[in-house]
């Protein structure tokens, strides 16, 4: 099962509308389900779909999901990295007047050669991304280490040596 969320303030009509595009051509039946905020103006007819989940729900169907589909935001990222899911996400974009900046661009491409997360910066990028993810059956991560909840090792050095090396530490 695919779980699309578009996080909980803002609607990503452009988004829910490429999964659901995506989905009358590929006839994906009952393999998704989003959520997608109760200001989406644009409403799914391919797949179900909710405005709103408790967190409890939220965490349920992404345990449930093989795969997460997702704007770039980061809750919606650390979540799939937390539950060692992978996550394929597409930015918002501010020219678009889908945010007001192109932040979830910038996290998209820090992010997109972390094993397990896939950016597509487009509609045709996701569909595409789609169709293969679901002719190989369940999602794999193509090189590099495993997909992990942990941060990078060198990011844990990184700190590590700031804390020590700035002298406030144990004081």
């Amino acid at each position: 099962m695919i779980f699309l969320t578009v996080g909980t303030h803002e609607p990503f009509d452009r988004l829910v509308q490429a999964v659901d595009n995506w989905c009358r051509a590929a006839d994906c039946g009952g393999h998704v389900f989003g959520q997608i905020t109760r200001r989406a103006r644009y409403h799914p007819s391919q797949f179900e779909w909710t405005a709103q989940l408790s967190p409890r729900a939220f965490l349920e169907r992404c345990h449930g999901a093989d795969f997460i589909v997702s704007h770039a935001g980061m809750g919606s990222i650390i979540t799939a990295l937390m539950l060692v899911k992978p996550v394929l996400v597409v930015p918002r974009r501010a020219m678009l007047g889908e945010t007001r900046n192109d932040h979830q661009l910038t996290t998209a491409r820090r992010f997109r050669d972390r094993p397990g997360i896939w950016v597509a910066e487009d509609e045709d990028q996701l569909s595409e991304m789609l169709t293969k993810i679901r002719s190989s059956g369940r999602p794999t991560v193509d090189t590099g280490p495993a997909l992990t909840p942990f941060a990078q090792p060198e990011l844990s050095i990184a700190i590590r040596d700031f804390i020590f090396k700035s002298g406030e530490f144990g004081k």
